[in-house]
């Protein structure tokens, strides 16, 4: 029997909820038959795999190495899963280096299958490495089909640390995030940005998101956000920003429906 975590409701409340409970709710999750087979059997066969093709045509191990990423919806785009594992992220025209979102270069870089890159795969530690990062990515699937907006927040608090003390310069950071598509949802909501944000140049959009970060967050670096508070901030911004636009449409449309019953009917 698989657990579903449990989340009696959303917003600052929910995530209050699993910030108290998320230890107990985690080890609980991970014990579910399907995770642990599939946990179990990566990391005993992944080191019997010598190439990206192998990877890719083992179904059972791809949709970890993949799930680890957030990359699961790629399942079943094999061969352009195969092309980024095999050109790695050493060639600046590599598929990977190309793709604005940093995922899929994270994938290649974990793997190095590429010529020029040293395969991983057979380093101790890597096959459990794998399974912890699907794992906690798998829980923030489950608490997405309740609540997608804790799924996001879930995403943003794992990612944060990472870009915070990453050793790229300050533009690539801030375009790794306008390029990762759940992280970009929390900044665009936290910050107040339109919709018509997207449809901004690059360079506008990376101006206009950096000078609302240190309006509203006090971010004159994203070195800042390597402080808890900070990263609290911002996604307690995103949670009641994301709460009172669902309560905005829920009441539209309930404006909408009351009027379309009060009409009087024609004859």
């Amino acid at each position: 029997m698989t657990f579903s975590p449990v989340l009696p409701t959303g917003g600052l409340a929910g995530w209050a909820l699993l910030d108290r409970t998320m230890d107990r709710q985690t080890e609980l999750f991970n014990k579910s038959p399907r995770l642990v087979r599939d946990t179990a059997y990566f990391e005993k066969t992944i080191g019997t795999i010598t190439t990206a093709d192998e990877l890719v045509s083992d179904r059972r191990l791809l949709r970890v190495a993949l799930g680890a990423f957030g990359l699961q919806e790629d399942i079943d785009s094999r061969a352009f899963i195969r092309t980024i594992l095999e050109e790695g992220t050493g060639r600046d025209d590599a598929l990977a280096n190309r793709l604005t979102d940093p995922r899929y270069k994270q994938l290649a870089e974990a793997f190095g299958f590429a010529e020029d890159q040293t395969s991983r795969i057979s380093e101790p530690g890597f096959g459990a490495t794998i399974t912890d990062q699907f794992r906690r990515r798998e829980f923030e699937v489950a608490v997405g089909d309740q609540d997608q907006a804790l799924r996001l927040a879930l995403n943003a608090e794992r990612e944060l640390g990472a870009i915070a003390t990453g050793e790229a310069s300050e533009n690539a950071r801030w375009f790794s995030i306008l390029g990762n598509t759940p992280l970009r949802r929390v900044f665009e909501t936290a910050l107040g940005l339109p919709e018509s944000f997207a449809q901004l140049d690059l360079d506008r959009q990376l101006g206009e998101i950096k000078s609302r970060a240190e309006r509203q967050l006090g971010i004159t670096s994203l070195s800042d956000l390597a402080a808890p508070d900070v990263q609290e901030q911002l996604i307690r911004r995103y949670l009641v920003r994301d709460q009172i636009a669902s309560f905005n449409a829920q009441s539209s449309q309930s404006i909408a429906l009351a009027l379309l019953q009060s009409a009087p009917r024609a004859f």
